[in-house]
Protein backbone atom coordinates (compact mmCIF):
# COMPACT_ATOMS: atom_id res chain seq x y z
CA UNK A 1 0.00 0.00 0.00
CA UNK A 2 2.53 2.65 1.16
CA UNK A 3 4.64 1.63 -1.88
CA UNK A 4 1.41 2.05 -4.35
CA UNK A 5 1.38 5.63 -2.89
CA UNK A 6 4.82 6.49 -3.33
CA UNK A 7 4.44 5.64 -6.81
CA UNK A 8 1.06 7.42 -7.41
CA UNK A 9 2.62 10.91 -5.76
CA UNK A 10 5.66 10.40 -7.52
CA UNK A 11 3.91 10.00 -10.70
CA UNK A 12 1.93 12.76 -10.00
CA UNK A 13 4.92 15.23 -9.13
CA UNK A 14 6.76 14.38 -12.88
CA UNK A 15 3.34 15.41 -14.37
CA UNK A 16 3.04 18.46 -12.51
CA UNK A 17 7.00 18.92 -13.04
CA UNK A 18 6.36 18.48 -17.14
CA UNK A 19 2.99 20.34 -16.85
CA UNK A 20 5.44 23.48 -15.66
CA UNK A 21 8.18 23.39 -17.60
CA UNK A 22 6.16 23.29 -20.32
CA UNK A 23 4.27 26.41 -19.40
CA UNK A 24 7.51 28.19 -18.86
CA UNK A 25 9.14 27.15 -22.54
CA UNK A 26 5.78 28.22 -23.93
CA UNK A 27 6.15 31.58 -22.10
CA UNK A 28 9.90 32.37 -23.73
CA UNK A 29 8.31 31.24 -26.97
CA UNK A 30 5.21 34.02 -26.58
CA UNK A 31 7.76 36.59 -25.49
CA UNK A 32 9.44 35.73 -28.66
CA UNK A 33 6.66 36.22 -30.63
CA UNK A 34 5.44 39.40 -28.97
CA UNK A 35 9.09 40.75 -29.60
CA UNK A 36 9.16 39.90 -33.74
CA UNK A 37 5.42 41.40 -34.04
CA UNK A 38 6.58 44.73 -32.13
CA UNK A 39 9.66 45.29 -33.70
CA UNK A 40 8.04 44.35 -37.24
CA UNK A 41 5.43 46.64 -36.90
CA UNK A 42 7.98 49.71 -35.83
CA UNK A 43 10.30 48.52 -38.51
CA UNK A 44 8.76 46.58 -41.17
CA UNK A 45 11.96 45.75 -42.55
CA UNK A 46 13.10 43.89 -39.66
CA UNK A 47 11.48 40.32 -40.64
CA UNK A 48 12.82 40.09 -44.61
CA UNK A 49 13.79 37.13 -45.90
CA UNK A 50 17.59 38.37 -45.48
CA UNK A 51 16.04 39.44 -41.91
CA UNK A 52 14.73 36.13 -41.43
CA UNK A 53 18.23 34.44 -42.70
CA UNK A 54 20.26 36.30 -40.81
CA UNK A 55 18.06 35.49 -37.39
CA UNK A 56 18.74 31.47 -38.25
CA UNK A 57 22.24 31.99 -39.42
CA UNK A 58 23.21 33.59 -35.79
CA UNK A 59 21.18 31.53 -33.35
CA UNK A 60 22.40 28.27 -34.75
CA UNK A 61 26.01 28.44 -33.15
CA UNK A 62 24.43 29.58 -30.01
CA UNK A 63 21.73 27.11 -29.69
CA UNK A 64 24.31 24.48 -30.10
CA UNK A 65 26.70 25.53 -27.80
CA UNK A 66 23.81 26.18 -25.40
CA UNK A 67 22.61 22.21 -25.88
CA UNK A 68 26.09 21.01 -24.89
CA UNK A 69 25.77 23.78 -21.95
CA UNK A 70 22.34 22.03 -20.97
CA UNK A 71 23.73 18.79 -20.51
CA UNK A 72 26.78 20.50 -18.16
CA UNK A 73 24.43 22.96 -16.28
CA UNK A 74 21.48 20.04 -15.65
CA UNK A 75 24.34 17.82 -13.44
CA UNK A 76 24.57 21.02 -11.44
CA UNK A 77 28.03 22.55 -13.51
CA UNK A 78 28.77 24.85 -15.81
CA UNK A 79 31.27 25.11 -18.43
CA UNK A 80 32.84 28.59 -18.57
CA UNK A 81 35.65 27.35 -21.39
CA UNK A 82 32.85 27.27 -24.22
CA UNK A 83 33.72 29.89 -26.56
CA UNK A 84 37.50 29.26 -25.58
CA UNK A 85 36.96 25.97 -27.10
CA UNK A 86 35.06 26.95 -29.86
CA UNK A 87 37.96 29.38 -30.90
CA UNK A 88 40.21 27.08 -30.31
CA UNK A 89 38.42 24.03 -33.10
CA UNK A 90 37.47 27.33 -35.72
CA UNK A 91 41.88 28.07 -36.10
CA UNK A 92 42.07 24.30 -36.25
CA UNK A 93 39.79 23.63 -38.75
CA UNK A 94 40.82 26.83 -41.03
CA UNK A 95 44.57 25.48 -40.56
CA UNK A 96 43.49 22.00 -41.80
CA UNK A 97 42.53 23.24 -44.94
CA UNK A 98 45.61 25.57 -45.23
CA UNK A 99 48.25 22.46 -44.66
CA UNK A 100 45.92 20.35 -46.71
CA UNK A 101 43.72 21.88 -49.15
CA UNK A 102 41.48 19.35 -50.60
CA UNK A 103 41.17 17.80 -47.29
CA UNK A 104 37.30 16.59 -47.16
CA UNK A 105 35.10 18.86 -45.55
CA UNK A 106 33.57 15.40 -42.92
CA UNK A 107 37.12 14.89 -42.03
CA UNK A 108 37.26 18.57 -40.42
CA UNK A 109 34.26 18.62 -39.16
CA UNK A 110 35.23 15.18 -37.41
CA UNK A 111 38.48 16.72 -36.58
CA UNK A 112 36.85 19.83 -35.04
CA UNK A 113 34.33 17.85 -33.10
CA UNK A 114 37.19 15.76 -31.46
CA UNK A 115 39.66 18.14 -30.23
CA UNK A 116 36.36 20.08 -28.69
CA UNK A 117 35.57 16.26 -27.25
CA UNK A 118 39.20 16.52 -25.72
CA UNK A 119 38.92 19.78 -24.20
CA UNK A 120 35.76 18.70 -22.89
CA UNK A 121 37.61 15.88 -21.47
CA UNK A 122 40.08 17.59 -19.67
CA UNK A 123 37.84 19.56 -18.26
CA UNK A 124 35.62 16.62 -16.74
CA UNK A 125 39.08 14.83 -15.90
CA UNK A 126 39.57 18.00 -13.54
CA UNK A 127 36.01 18.07 -12.20
CA UNK A 128 35.16 14.37 -11.71
CA UNK A 129 38.96 13.00 -10.47
CA UNK A 130 40.07 16.08 -8.40
CA UNK A 131 36.73 17.27 -6.95
CA UNK A 132 37.27 20.99 -7.85
CA UNK A 133 34.17 23.28 -8.32
CA UNK A 134 33.60 23.20 -12.24
CA UNK A 135 33.49 27.03 -11.92
CA UNK A 136 36.63 27.35 -10.85
CA UNK A 137 38.54 24.73 -13.51
CA UNK A 138 36.04 26.02 -15.97
CA UNK A 139 37.45 29.69 -15.86
CA UNK A 140 40.99 28.60 -15.62
CA UNK A 141 40.72 26.79 -19.33
CA UNK A 142 38.71 29.28 -20.51
CA UNK A 143 42.14 30.84 -20.48
CA UNK A 144 44.61 27.68 -21.33
CA UNK A 145 42.51 26.86 -24.25
CA UNK A 146 42.58 30.70 -25.44
CA UNK A 147 46.13 31.23 -24.71
CA UNK A 148 46.78 28.04 -26.80
CA UNK A 149 45.48 29.55 -29.22
CA UNK A 150 47.10 32.56 -29.43
CA UNK A 151 49.96 30.44 -29.56
CA UNK A 152 48.86 28.74 -32.25
CA UNK A 153 47.83 31.51 -34.11
CA UNK A 154 50.76 33.60 -33.37
CA UNK A 155 49.27 37.09 -35.45
CA UNK A 156 48.22 35.10 -37.99
CA UNK A 157 44.87 35.37 -39.54
CA UNK A 158 43.18 32.78 -41.92
CA UNK A 159 40.84 34.56 -44.58
CA UNK A 160 37.68 32.52 -46.70
CA UNK A 161 40.59 32.58 -49.74
CA UNK A 162 41.92 29.93 -47.84
CA UNK A 163 39.03 27.35 -47.11
CA UNK A 164 37.05 25.46 -49.26
CA UNK A 165 34.36 27.53 -51.15
CA UNK A 166 31.56 24.30 -50.51
CA UNK A 167 32.79 24.66 -46.99
CA UNK A 168 32.19 28.31 -46.66
CA UNK A 169 29.05 28.27 -48.87
CA UNK A 170 27.67 25.38 -45.77
CA UNK A 171 27.96 27.80 -43.50
CA UNK A 172 25.98 30.29 -45.11
CA UNK A 173 23.03 27.88 -46.42
CA UNK A 174 20.18 28.43 -43.75
CA UNK A 175 18.98 24.52 -44.14
CA UNK A 176 22.32 23.53 -44.01
CA UNK A 177 23.18 25.32 -40.67
CA UNK A 178 19.96 24.95 -39.48
CA UNK A 179 19.70 21.37 -39.72
CA UNK A 180 22.87 21.08 -37.32
CA UNK A 181 20.90 21.86 -34.80
CA UNK A 182 17.93 20.45 -35.13
CA UNK A 183 19.52 17.18 -35.24
CA UNK A 184 22.04 18.32 -32.62
CA UNK A 185 18.52 19.25 -30.37
CA UNK A 186 16.95 16.42 -31.22
CA UNK A 187 19.32 13.40 -30.94
CA UNK A 188 20.24 15.52 -27.12
CA UNK A 189 16.52 15.79 -26.09
CA UNK A 190 15.63 11.58 -26.99
CA UNK A 191 18.71 10.74 -24.85
CA UNK A 192 18.21 12.80 -21.98
CA UNK A 193 14.48 11.45 -21.91
CA UNK A 194 14.44 8.12 -23.27
CA UNK A 195 18.00 7.14 -21.96
CA UNK A 196 18.93 5.81 -18.26
CA UNK A 197 22.13 7.35 -18.42
CA UNK A 198 20.67 10.63 -19.54
CA UNK A 199 17.96 10.66 -16.68
CA UNK A 200 20.53 10.19 -14.08
CA UNK A 201 22.09 13.38 -15.77
CA UNK A 202 18.70 15.17 -13.76
CA UNK A 203 19.51 13.09 -10.65
CA UNK A 204 22.71 14.01 -10.11
CA UNK A 205 21.67 17.89 -10.31
CA UNK A 206 19.05 17.26 -8.16
CA UNK A 207 20.72 15.92 -5.54
CA UNK A 208 24.37 14.63 -6.41
CA UNK A 209 25.46 12.54 -2.67
CA UNK A 210 21.41 10.51 -3.34
CA UNK A 211 22.72 9.73 -6.44
CA UNK A 212 25.69 8.41 -5.51
CA UNK A 213 24.14 6.71 -2.69
CA UNK A 214 21.58 5.06 -5.67
CA UNK A 215 24.51 3.39 -7.31
CA UNK A 216 24.73 6.65 -10.02
CA UNK A 217 28.37 6.57 -11.15
CA UNK A 218 28.52 10.25 -10.62
CA UNK A 219 32.23 11.46 -12.18
CA UNK A 220 31.89 8.91 -15.28
CA UNK A 221 28.45 10.97 -15.64
CA UNK A 222 29.64 14.58 -15.16
CA UNK A 223 32.75 13.21 -17.24
CA UNK A 224 30.44 12.68 -19.74
CA UNK A 225 28.31 15.76 -19.97
CA UNK A 226 31.65 17.35 -20.31
CA UNK A 227 32.50 15.58 -23.42
CA UNK A 228 29.67 16.16 -25.03
CA UNK A 229 29.49 20.10 -24.40
CA UNK A 230 33.09 20.42 -26.10
CA UNK A 231 32.13 17.95 -28.55
CA UNK A 232 29.59 20.29 -29.33
CA UNK A 233 31.64 23.70 -28.85
CA UNK A 234 34.17 21.81 -31.25
CA UNK A 235 31.27 21.53 -33.72
CA UNK A 236 30.41 25.06 -32.72
CA UNK A 237 33.61 26.25 -34.30
CA UNK A 238 33.61 24.19 -37.22
CA UNK A 239 30.32 26.21 -38.42
CA UNK A 240 31.78 29.17 -37.10
CA UNK A 241 34.49 28.69 -39.57
CA UNK A 242 32.22 27.96 -42.39
CA UNK A 243 29.83 31.31 -41.36
CA UNK A 244 32.66 33.76 -41.15
CA UNK A 245 35.46 32.39 -43.20
CA UNK A 246 37.91 34.96 -41.78
CA UNK A 247 39.80 33.44 -38.52
CA UNK A 248 41.69 34.38 -35.77
CA UNK A 249 42.64 33.73 -31.76
CA UNK A 250 40.11 35.77 -30.77
CA UNK A 251 37.18 34.14 -32.42
CA UNK A 252 34.32 33.34 -29.90
CA UNK A 253 35.52 35.63 -26.82
CA UNK A 254 33.35 36.39 -24.67
CA UNK A 255 30.31 33.97 -26.06
CA UNK A 256 30.62 31.68 -23.46
CA UNK A 257 28.43 34.44 -21.57
CA UNK A 258 25.87 34.61 -23.88
CA UNK A 259 25.78 30.55 -23.98
CA UNK A 260 24.74 30.52 -19.75
CA UNK A 261 22.81 33.19 -20.76
CA UNK A 262 20.78 31.62 -23.00
CA UNK A 263 20.51 28.38 -21.00
CA UNK A 264 19.00 30.31 -17.85
CA UNK A 265 16.83 32.28 -19.59
CA UNK A 266 14.98 29.37 -21.86
CA UNK A 267 14.28 27.41 -18.36
CA UNK A 268 17.44 25.42 -17.24
CA UNK A 269 17.81 25.96 -13.57
CA UNK A 270 21.39 27.07 -12.67
CA UNK A 271 21.25 25.25 -9.74
CA UNK A 272 20.81 21.85 -11.95
CA UNK A 273 18.13 19.06 -11.67
CA UNK A 274 15.66 20.77 -14.12
CA UNK A 275 15.32 22.47 -17.44
CA UNK A 276 15.37 21.02 -21.30
CA UNK A 277 17.53 21.23 -24.35
CA UNK A 278 14.54 22.76 -26.48
CA UNK A 279 13.72 25.45 -23.72
CA UNK A 280 17.83 26.10 -23.94
CA UNK A 281 17.81 26.42 -27.89
CA UNK A 282 14.22 28.48 -27.42
CA UNK A 283 16.63 30.92 -25.40
CA UNK A 284 19.15 31.25 -27.54
CA UNK A 285 16.87 31.96 -30.54
CA UNK A 286 15.67 34.55 -28.13
CA UNK A 287 18.71 36.23 -27.34
CA UNK A 288 19.53 36.43 -30.99
CA UNK A 289 16.53 37.99 -31.87
CA UNK A 290 17.28 40.25 -29.25
CA UNK A 291 20.35 41.26 -30.69
CA UNK A 292 18.88 42.09 -33.69
CA UNK A 293 15.26 43.24 -32.96
CA UNK A 294 16.78 46.67 -30.27
CA UNK A 295 19.28 48.08 -32.97
CA UNK A 296 16.20 48.09 -35.33
CA UNK A 297 13.91 50.03 -32.80
CA UNK A 298 17.09 52.15 -32.31
CA UNK A 299 17.70 51.40 -28.65
CA UNK A 300 21.38 51.81 -27.81
CA UNK A 301 23.88 49.53 -26.68
CA UNK A 302 23.76 49.83 -23.23
CA UNK A 303 20.22 48.97 -22.85
CA UNK A 304 20.53 45.53 -25.08
CA UNK A 305 23.01 44.38 -22.59
CA UNK A 306 20.24 45.71 -19.45
CA UNK A 307 17.59 43.73 -21.30
CA UNK A 308 19.74 40.47 -21.42
CA UNK A 309 20.70 41.10 -17.90
CA UNK A 310 16.86 41.46 -16.71
CA UNK A 311 15.44 38.18 -18.52
CA UNK A 312 18.06 36.37 -16.57
CA UNK A 313 16.80 37.55 -13.36
CA UNK A 314 13.66 36.70 -14.37
CA UNK A 315 14.20 33.76 -15.47
CA UNK A 316 15.90 33.13 -11.65
CA UNK A 317 12.77 33.95 -9.78
CA UNK A 318 10.31 32.36 -12.14
CA UNK A 319 12.42 28.96 -12.07
CA UNK A 320 12.82 29.86 -7.85
CA UNK A 321 8.47 30.30 -8.03
CA UNK A 322 8.45 26.93 -10.00
CA UNK A 323 10.83 25.23 -7.24
CA UNK A 324 8.89 26.43 -4.34
CA UNK A 325 4.98 25.12 -6.49
CA UNK A 326 7.20 21.59 -6.91
CA UNK A 327 7.96 21.31 -3.26
CA UNK A 328 4.48 22.13 -2.71
CA UNK A 329 3.11 19.20 -4.94
CA UNK A 330 5.46 16.97 -4.02
CA UNK A 331 4.24 17.33 0.39
CA UNK A 332 0.66 17.31 -0.51
CA UNK A 333 1.58 13.80 -2.34
CA UNK A 334 2.96 12.84 0.74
Amino acid sequence: MTTTLARSASRRLRQESSRLFVIRELGIVAALTLLVVVTTIVNPRFLTSQGIKDLLLGSTILAILAVGQTVVVITRNVDLSAGSVLGLSAFATGSLFVAAPGLPIPVAVVAGVLLGAACGAVNGGLIAAVQVPSLVVTLGTLYVFRGIDYTWASGRQINAADMPGAFLSMGNTTPVMTMFAIVVLVAAGYYLRAFRSGRELYAIGSHPDAARLAGIPVGRRVLAAFVVSGALAGLAGVLYAARFGTLDANAGTGLELNVVAAVVVGGVAIFGGSGSVYGAAIGALLLTTIGSALPALGVSPFWQRASVGALILAAIGLDRALAVRLARTLRSGR
